[in-house]
């Protein structure tokens, strides 16, 4: 089956953020002064098989663990969805997840990277 993975990578709270107060800096000098912060991170989809919505979420949160993000600096989140025109729904999924007793900590669902220092 195919599926869609969703990553949302941060950076954890107390690591600065060059590339983020240069555009904090950049809004102020365009005119919005109500902006107080700005944090960049990195978003990514991955289309990948499995055999189900657990076993999808499963693996893309081995690769952000092994490459798409640095657990020392920052944290993780995996959406994981049926990829449109594949051989399931978004509904079957999340109605697979609940089947499968919500292994996966919502597998078809949002849900934060967890392992070492990550998604804390």
């Amino acid at each position: 089956m195919l599926w869609k993975a969703r990553v949302r990578v941060t950076l954890k709270k107390g690591i600065l953020d060059p590339q983020g107060k240069v555009l904090e800096g950049s809004l102020d000098r365009l005119g919005y002064k109500e902006v107080r912060e700005v944090r960049v991170g990195k978003y990514m989809e991955i289309a990948l098989e499995a055999e189900d919505a657990p076993g999808a979420r499963v693996r893309v949160e081995e690769m952000c663990r092994r490459l798409l993000a640095n657990p020392v600096i920052e944290n993780f989140a995996v959406d994981v969805d049926a990829e449109p025109g594949g051989a399931a729904t978004t509904a079957q999924a999340k109605s697979q997840a609940a089947q499968d007793g919500g292994a996966g900590a919502g597998a078809a669902g949002t849900g934060t990277g967890t392992g070492a220092g990550v998604g804390r």
